[in-house]
């Protein structure tokens, strides 16, 4: 069996990286675009926090984090080591007392399941600024140790190269997709067939014009989100928790003196790849409410990253009805960089006929 995945972020490059581990025979096209998510993203995992509560797409979410750990211990085992993962815990603050509450009562019923979140426990501001110096000082928190942050240029990366080490084969080019009965047919930037028995198309916000020219009404459109990335000279970072303010922005460092804060998320954005004045002074303004002892850091870069929002929160994982050998890996928006690596464990389930490890009927593309 050859199977031909499409685009090499975090939720492609998990599929090939699995398929590889079977021996399947798996070749990766990804085309480079300014904006690609896996790029921008600095990820969180830590989904025992969340506000949403939709049960099966929760458990999904919780499975996605739950993951990690064999994906990081299989990746060493590999050789691989710079994978851009780290496990260092997650604080949970929020400025008004009964959110905080709420959040408390959230996680403490869903870590009653989920041994992987640690030793959950509440913190003092001062505890809390020990662990996270720039934090404000009259934030409580909850600590969640098993919490980790990703970087996912870097996870990304590994998963193709350890793919290719087991044989799989990568290129960069464009592709246009045709229809050839109930089947479909992949055509490379020079109009030649590329060979697959099976074909999986994981490209982000660019999928649907991918899928375009086979009739199909794609659901996935770009959404825009800017995220900060500001440096402390000389302070060590590396083992600062993540920091979740209970609303859609975010802190995590990183082990070079990094601190970045995100995100913004700008639908119907198109793909406008430009930073913006608006987009910038949220994202800052929000971070610094949340740690003002980051207001004399060097801001060194703002990148822009166009999660695949769908028309729901739940992902698109499955086969499109219709064809025999397309399926469709998509809409993870936000969550992505926590779901990815287990949807795409999950997609080369699919492709290869063994059952998966959670039902996915309900996130099964549909052919509109």
């Amino acid at each position: 069996m050859r199977v031909l995945i499409i685009g090499a972020g975090i939720l492609g490059s998990s599929t090939a990286y699995h398929l590889a581990r079977q021996g399947v025979d798996v070749e990766i096209v990804d085309e480079s675009h300014p904006g690609k998510a896996t790029m921008a993203g600095a990820g969180i995992v830590c989904p025992w926090a969340t506000k949403a509560d939709e049960p099966e797409w929760y458990r999904l979410y919780a499975a996605g984090a739950r993951f990690y750990d064999e994906l990081i211990s299989g990746l060493q085992a590999s050789g691989e080591t710079d994978l851009g993962y780290g496990k260092v815990g997650a604080l949970v603050v929020a400025e008004d007392r009964a959110e905080f509450d709420a959040a408390a009562e959230r996680i403490a019923r869903r870590v009653k399941d989920a041994p992987e979140a640690g030793d959950v426990r509440h913190l003092t501001p001062a505890e809390a600024r020990a662990l996270f110096p720039p934090l404000r000082e009259d934030f409580d928190a909850i600590y969640i140790p098993g919490a980790a942050r990703v970087d996912a240029r870097l996870l990304s990366a590994a998963m193709v190269r350890a793919a290719v080490a087991m044989g799989a084969r990568f290129r960069s080019d464009y592709v246009t997709l045709k229809t050839d009965g109930d089947r479909v047919r992949c055509l490379d930037s020079t109009g030649s067939d590329i060979a697959a028995d099976e074909i999986i198309v994981t490209a982000g916000a660019w999928a649907s014009q991918i899928l375009r020219p086979l009739g199909l009404d794609h659901p996935v459109v770009p959404q825009k989100g800017q995220i900060v990335h500001l440096r402390l000279p000389g302070i060590a970072t590396a083992r600062w928790p993540v920091v979740l303010p209970m609303s859609s922005h975010y802190m995590l460092a990183f082990d070079d003196s990094r601190v970045v804060i995100g995100a913004t998320r700008e639908s119907g954005s198109g793909f406008d790849y430009r930073v913006t004045a608006a987009g910038e002074l949220e994202v800052l303004a929000a971070g610094l409410n949340i740690a003002p002892g980051l207001a004399n850091a060097t801001l060194i870069e703002t990148r822009i990253g166009f999660r695949p929002a769908g028309d729901t929160m739940n992902p698109i994982l499955g086969r499109m009805p219709g064809y025999a050998n397309l399926t469709i890996g998509n809409g993870l928006g936000a969550g992505g960089l926590t779901i990815g690596p287990f949807a795409g464990s999950q997609l080369a389930k699919l492709a290869i006929g063994q059952p998966t490890d959670l039902p996915l009927d309900q996130y099964a593309p549909k052919a509109v």
